[in-house]
């Protein structure tokens, strides 16, 4: 009987480990079994101690080593991620230790901010949104997964997907503009682009949808700042991107910094557990920004570490950045009764699945031989090319100065940013090396003739002397065009870059001023983080190209586009102001009952200024000229569920080939809730060559049309306006109505 117990006691060990795995052999370390199987399973096994461990996410060193400290806790299973760890050395040290000198295994997550590149810098967000070419930014993406795969790392903290109106705000040069129709969709491909249809491929990671929520409208555009949202703009312009990217099947979130109607994010658990959980139905893991725990005793929402721990874990943050209250208090909240031994199981099965569906328990290591045979290859030079020169955006272009002759005779390259290898890679560049960079200066030297003179002075900037500027006046004597460099300076944008002013930095302006009394046409390149005052250089120079901050290539790529090699087709993603005082400005506003109008005294304008932009929303230039005709949109008629069919024809009426970026918006005439004045809902970028055409269709329907109202998402019966042209202004115009 005795021997018949324990036959019977083996056969039930086998039939739970499942076909394929010996017996004995835990079920979570059976690559075949289900995530989810495996992180219960796995679960089960744990102490309190290393469940909270799990949580935990520290910082390594920014040239990619670990902390000495992180050697100890990955043997003791309290270290769940970290991120700047990275490359074989460091990884796979961190990671053995981990792996093999720890109880249970569990391997350690690393990340680290691969926002646009990783060696092989692509431009700004900002930027790679002016490219209006959602195809593009997966692609940029997919190579930046693959980079950062081959140094060891499966996390990015990236898409940043932030709708953000304010230019004073830092940050805005990390996400895609204003627009929540054209974030969606970015925020959906860069997701696509880093995750893949399976983020445990290699060559893939985790993508990280960011900062959740409303953390782009910083009050006064003062970084880390508190904001108030109404429910009707959380809901129709902030949340739609963090809806794209979790559709897109983003496998985290991270919180953001800001208070939100005066509940800090790190600890909202409606927008958590109820928006992003309940709602949407989110299955990843979230984590928090870098010591937003902490950061709950400042905002005043928690007394003390203990109590920020339990408040933010309680609300559904799963990861702690870089802050350990988790780790140093959660355990004796947990006995306390404080914290709910529920909520922290729920929190690490979010992380280990995440970890399992990553393949890091199979393949915790990378191989050391990647690096070299990955990092910035030809290919992905490019698509860094090709990403760069899509970009730009030609702002004007007075009596055809551009394209520049590349056999004319005298160039005189004008302004530091335009041999400053830096300042071309911008914000948040990873691991880009600014000696990879091409600058404006090589460029021009690589696109004239050899017979080309080319000349150049720094010019003005912080701390520039007269003699600097006397300096690039007389380098400009003599030439038949000056190329001047102008914007801001990689620093100047970025996190904790919020800036009062709009204008050009340091006496640039200046500069520009004496350049053009040297009666020489001037070209300006504005390379910059954030839309700029750029007045003064649209009613005084006849040419004006956004450059954006834009990558490796970037130096190449406005070179090729002023010499006529590429022809620029880039649209703006932001609103350009004329100065900091219409700040914020958008396009797509609501109506006030007194619309603007300068005839009449009493409306919503000023009294000092136009109130219209500088440039607007969608607006640049290209080139070759294009027409829009025959707009047809049908049926003239729907219901609340049915779509309509809004086509027109675009033609190239120039002797050039060039790419037009075709929009479509919406206005809802009348309803219960007022809408904005125009909204995005459709676009195209197309080539066309000298007098091809080209007709388009767009299908709007009820994610279109509709809006989220008080009591939900909802069409309204009514007269709706739909716009087709090649900006937010003007354009071709037509209607249709929603029936009951």
């Amino acid at each position: 009987m005795k021997d018949h117990k324990s036959i019977l006691a083996v056969l039930i060990i086998f039939l739970a480990a499942g076909p394929g795995r010996g017996a004995g052999l835990p079920l979570y370390k059976d690559p075949k079994a289900a995530p989810a199987a495996r992180a219960a399973d796995l679960l089960g096994r744990m102490t309190v101690e290393e469940k909270f461990g799990q949580l935990q996410q520290l910082d390594g060193l920014w040239e990619g080593n670990y902390r000495e400290e992180h050697l100890k806790l990955a043997r003791e299973g309290k270290l769940g991620s970290t991120l700047n760890v990275r490359t074989a050395p460091f990884a796979n040290k961190l990671q053995k230790e981990a792996v093999e000198g720890s109880r249970l295994g569990i391997p350690v997550l690393f990340a680290f901010d691969v926002i646009h590149g990783y060696r092989t810098i692509f431009p700004v967000p900002l930027g790679e949104s002016a490219q209006w070419d959602p195809a593009l930014a997966e692609q940029a993406a997919s190579v930046a997964a693959e980079e950062a795969y081959s140094v060891g790392l499966k996390w990015t903290f990236a898409p940043m997907v932030d709708i953000a109106r304010d230019p004073r705000w830092g940050r805005i040069v990390e996400g895609s503009g204003e627009d929540p129709y054209l974030g969606s969709k970015l925020a959906a491909a860069r997701v696509r682009g880093f995750q893949g249809a399976d983020f445990g491929a290699p060559g893939k990671v985790l993508a990280c949808a960011k900062h959740w929520a409303g953390y782009g409208a910083a009050e006064a555009g003062r970084d880390y700042n508190n904001t108030d949202i109404s429910e009707s703009s959380l809901r129709n312009i902030y949340f739609p991107p963090f809806k794209a990217a979790a559709d897109a099947g983003a496998a985290t979130f991270m919180t953001a910094f800001n208070d939100l109607n005066g509940l800090p994010s790190t600890a909202n658990k409606r927008n958590l557990a109820g928006v992003l959980r309940g709602e949407w139905g989110f299955k990843g893991f979230v984590v928090s920004d870098y010591t937003s725990v902490k950061e709950l005793i400042a905002h005043g929402l928690a007394a003390d570490d203990g109590d920020a721990a339990v408040k933010a874990l309680s609300a559904g943050v799963d990861m702690e950045m870089v802050s350990a209250l988790y780790r140093e208090t959660g355990p004796a909240a947990l006995a306390a009764g404080r914290l709910s031994a529920a909520d922290l199981d729920a929190s690490v099965l979010r992380v280990l699945e995440a970890k399992f569906r990553a393949g890091i328990f199979e393949h915790p290591y990378i191989d050391p031989a990647l690096e070299a045979a990955t990092l910035k290859t030809p290919e992905k030079l490019r698509l860094a090319l090709a990403a760069a020169l899509k970009s730009l955006v030609l702002l004007k272009n007075e009596n055809a100065l551009l394209p520049l002759d590349p056999k004319i005779g005298k160039v005189a390259v004008i302004g530091a940013l335009a041999d400053s290898r830096a300042d071309m890679l911008g914000s948040w560049s990873a691991d880009g090396k600014p000696a990879d960079a091409v600058t404006l200066l090589e460029g021009v030297k690589a696109s004239v003739s050899p017979a080309t003179e080319v000349v150049f002075s720094s010019g003005a900037f912080a701390g520039a002397a007269d003699e600097d500027l006397a300096k690039a006046v007389a380098a400009a004597a003599g030439a038949d065009v000056i190329i001047a460099a102008v914007g801001e300076t990689f620093d100047m944008s970025g996190e904790a870059a919020s800036r009062v002013s709009l204008s050009l930095p340091g006496r640039q302006l200046e500069l520009l001023e004496r350049l053009k009394k040297t009666g020489h046409p001037v070209a300006a390149v504005v390379f910059n983080g954030r839309p700029l005052e750029l007045g003064w250089l649209q009613e005084n120079l006849p040419a004006v190209l956004e450059a954006w901050q834009p990558g490796l290539q970037g130096g190449l790529a406005v070179a090729q586009t002023l010499f006529g090699k590429a022809n620029p087709g880039g649209k703006l993603p932001v609103t350009f102001p004329r100065s900091v005082g219409q700040v914020p400005i958008y396009y797509a506003h609501r109506n006030t009952g007194r619309p603007p109008n300068p005839k009449e005294k009493y409306s919503s304008k000023y009294i000092d200024s136009s109130f219209e932009p500088l440039y607007p929303f969608g607006y640049g230039l290209s080139y070759s000229s294009f027409a829009y005709s025959g707009l047809e949109v049908s049926p003239p008629a729907i219901k609340p569920g049915g779509k309509v069919r809004v086509s027109f024809e675009v033609k190239n009426v120039s002797r050039r080939a060039g790419d037009e970026v075709a929009q479509v918006y919406i206005k809802d005439e009348a309803g219960s809730e007022t809408r904005p004045v125009r909204e995005l809902k459709g676009f195209q970028r197309l080539a066309l060559a000298p007098g091809e055409s080209r007709r388009l269709t767009f299908e709007l329907g009820p994610e279109e049309l509709g809006w989220h109202y008080t009591g939900g998402f909802a069409v309204e019966p009514g007269g709706f306006k739909v716009y087709a042209g090649s900006s937010s202004v003007g354009g071709l115009e037509a209607s249709f109505k929603v029936e009951p």
